[in-house]
């Protein structure tokens, strides 16, 4: 990338469809100078370890050129840290949602059971489970085996979404018996969250104990993981497939260990034998053990959205990414590019150059920017009103606004009570809510979110909000359209597995 092009030009993603929005805060960046960061990794200079920093300008350059949403990333080589970046509103100390770069956390978790003898990858799934096997079993479920999980060669005929079981709170593990084994196991390949489910039921059934409880001792703690969150599903069996929130420099632990073969700072955490078959092919060319195959040996965690931790074994080197790009397939061929062949050599020509507008652009990264301070009459008309909802079948029953000062305080009721963001005028921010939203984020339902959040007068009469939820990939814009005493109300998101927007709702004033 040119020096001529400027860190805003270049990094600075403007999101379409919400103009005026305000930049959320600079990041504190690290040095690369030795230090160490509060992670306790080191920081040298990228050139020492054989990096060019111009290598991620121009990453970053075309990241920004395609409109690809990052929400940080870090890459290092031999334990140290190179380069990394968080967009504000997201921050190094923040979790970020990972999605099915879960599934390559429980496959550790496997490694290690079957390194203890907990069980064997050749031992039948059904015999796990025969208190809740149907009668009705097939041939083909019975020959089902732990290893045909772990490759995702179950003899399903099509995949099953974490997002499918989570609203049902009965056992996960009857319905996977219920799915039709309709080719023998072994057969065909079909990427489904419900084989790393079972994997996860079978550590709790074999150690007692949840597999996140499980790998506290064994990975978590010495890799100083402990910030995780990751709910429970039915029965206290942790999902295995999905719902494991950490921060990206966890993503970036995990794919060190696997780079140095299980072993983390002397001690050796995961079989080195164990290492190898993950990132094999089994039954599939782009799969291994719960982890996915790329171009040149690497080999990749993946979450939907675009969270990803990727090694690159022959030069030990890893890149984590958080993000929110609808397609996968549009993040990956960005970063082949720019990384594959990135660590030619054991040191790098010093370029203090590229180096100090490494650092420039990583520490002045955004999301949003600036907002413009905005206005209507209707403000002062319409604060406080209770707009009664039209029934629907999201269930909301009222919409208040209430302005005052510097914010909008919004809030939503429905059967589950009320719900509040305080939105700033002109500025963002930061706070937490229960706002409902399963439908347009992945089906997730957490009792509480982390959000920032601003709003604008788009014109006299409708006022519009985002509201970014800084633990996620998701973004909602949220407009409130006033018309005399009727209310119109929409709400959006910016990356889901379903549907991008929600029926619009249509409220009615009322005296509160």
């Amino acid at each position: 990338m040119g020096s001529h092009i400027s860190r805003r030009t270049a990094l600075t993603l403007l999101l379409s469809g919400s103009a005026a929005t305000a930049r959320a805060g600079r990041l504190l960046a690290h040095g690369m100078d030795g230090s160490v960061g509060p992670d306790g990794l080191p920081r040298p200079a990228p050139e020492t370890e054989g990096l060019d920093p111009a290598r991620v300008l121009e990453f970053l350059a075309e990241v920004q050129a395609s409109r690809l949403e990052l929400h940080s990333f870090m890459l290092a080589r031999r334990g140290k840290v190179l380069a990394e970046g968080w967009w504000a509103p997201y921050r190094p100390d923040l979790r970020h949602m990972m999605h099915s770069l879960t599934k390559s956390v429980t496959a550790c978790a496997v490694g290690l059971a079957l390194n203890e003898g907990r069980f064997h990858l050749d031992d039948r799934v059904v015999t796990f489970f025969p208190h809740v096997l149907p009668s009705t079993a097939s041939a083909n479920l019975r020959a089902m085996t732990v290893e045909h999980l772990l490759s995702m060669r179950t003899g399903h005929d099509h995949m099953v979404s974490g997002a499918a079981w989570r609203g049902i709170r009965t056992s996960w593990v009857a319905e996977f018996f219920k799915i039709p084994v309709v080719y023998p196991p072994g057969m065909k390949f079909v990427y489904t969250s419900a084989a790393t489910y079972m994997l996860s039921a079978i550590i709790s059934k074999t150690t007692g104990l949840s597999t996140l409880n499980y790998l506290r001792p064994r990975l978590f703690d010495p890799l100083k993981i402990g910030d995780e969150d990751w709910p429970p599903g039915p029965e206290g069996i942790t999902p295995g497939a999905n719902g494991l929130s950490w921060r990206t420099v966890d993503s970036l632990k995990l794919g060190l260990l696997h780079a140095a073969e299980g072993v983390w700072r002397g001690t050796r955490l995961l079989p080195a034998a164990w290492v190898r078959s993950v990132q094999q092919p089994h039954g599939s060319d782009k799969y291994g053990y719960q982890w996915w195959l790329g171009p040149g040996g690497a080999y990749y965690a993946d979450g939907l959205f675009g969270q990803f931790a990727i090694v690159f074994p022959r030069a030990q080197a890893v890149l984590a990414i958080t993000s929110a790009v609808q397609n996968d397939d549009d993040l990956l061929p960005v970063v082949w590019k720019h990384f594959s062949g990135a660590f030619a050599g054991e040191s790098a020509e010093s370029n203090q150059q590229s180096d100090a507008r490494l650092q420039h652009v990583t520490a002045d990264l955004s999301l949003f920017a600036p907002l413009s301070p905005t206005a209507s009459p209707l403000s002062a008309q319409v604060s406080g009103r209770r707009y009664s909802i039209a029934e629907h079948d999201d269930g909301v029953t009222a919409i208040t606004l209430v302005f005052s000062g510097d914010r909008c305080v919004f809030t939503l009721a429905d059967a589950q009570g009320q719900h509040s963001v305080s939105c700033g005028l002109g500025n963002w921010i930061e706070g937490t809510t229960t706002m409902p939203g399963h439908k347009l984020h992945h089906e997730y339902r957490p009792n509480v979110m982390r959000v920032v959040a601003s709003g604008r007068w788009v014109d006299q009469n409708t006022f519009e909000m985002v509201w970014q939820f800084v633990e996620t990939a998701f973004r909602d814009t949220v407009s409130a359209r006033f018309q005399g005493e009727d209310l119109v109300f929409d709400r959006r998101v910016n990356v889901n597995s379903g549907a991008l927007s929600i029926p619009t709702l249509h409220g009615k004033s009322a005296a509160i």
